[in-house]
């Protein structure tokens, strides 16, 4: 279940709580956009989490795709 929901709050409600559209928040949700960093610090303060949590995957993916090219480099292939 989603932070959201646990909250007991409708996209409608989070998205004008964070001065953004509705349709923007919906795409946030999904994944299918990621938020600047000023509108995921304002649906963070709207859900009471962490801003941060919204980049983890990408940071995570960067990371794992350079240390995949570092091992390839290297002649190793790590499987990860």
């Amino acid at each position: 279940m989603r932070i959201r929901e646990l909250m007991n709050m409708t996209q409608e409600q989070v998205a004008a709580n964070a001065r953004i559209s509705r349709q923007y928040y919906g795409m946030i949700e999904s994944g299918d956009r990621d938020p600047s960093v000023v509108v995921a610090k304002r649906i963070a303060s709207v859900l009471n989490i962490d801003w941060t949590l919204f980049f983890e995957d990408q940071r995570n993916e960067t990371f794992l795709y350079q240390l995949g090219n570092k091992s390839s480099e290297s002649g190793s292939k790590k499987a990860i």
